[in-house]
């Protein structure tokens, strides 16, 4: 599965465009509490990286899922996760919430 990790990236234009196009997704951000009160995308989920093992039940596998965190390390560790777990419809947001801060909506804060 790491080798193809190229391969579950999506950028956060193409995210735009699905958001745009009525897409049905879930949008999974896995920082922690206090990077979340700083700045989030409009109707994501919160379930921070070191909790997910144990809450990955609250995830429906069916759903296509697009993980996000700061830049876009944390969630490729989420995306294994999910993976592992039986999620095959997952990809990562390429950058996380910074690029999409700087390429899609400069009001989301950048921290």
């Amino acid at each position: 599965m790491r080798d193809h990790l190229d391969e579950l990236e999506i950028s956060p234009e193409l995210v735009r465009e699905m958001m745009d196009a009525g897409e049905h997704f879930v949008l999974l951000d896995v920082r922690e509490d206090d990077e979340w009160e700083v700045a989030h995308l409009e109707g994501a989920i919160q379930i921070p990286l070191a909790e997910l093992e144990r809450r990955v039940d609250e995830l429906d596998p069916s759903n296509e899922v697009i993980v996000y965190c700061h830049t876009g390390e944390r969630s490729v560790d989420a995306c294994l996760i999910l993976w592992n777990a039986g999620f095959r419809k997952v990809r990562n947001l390429t950058g996380g919430i910074d690029a999409w801060s700087e390429l899609i909506d400069p009001s989301v804060p950048r921290y």
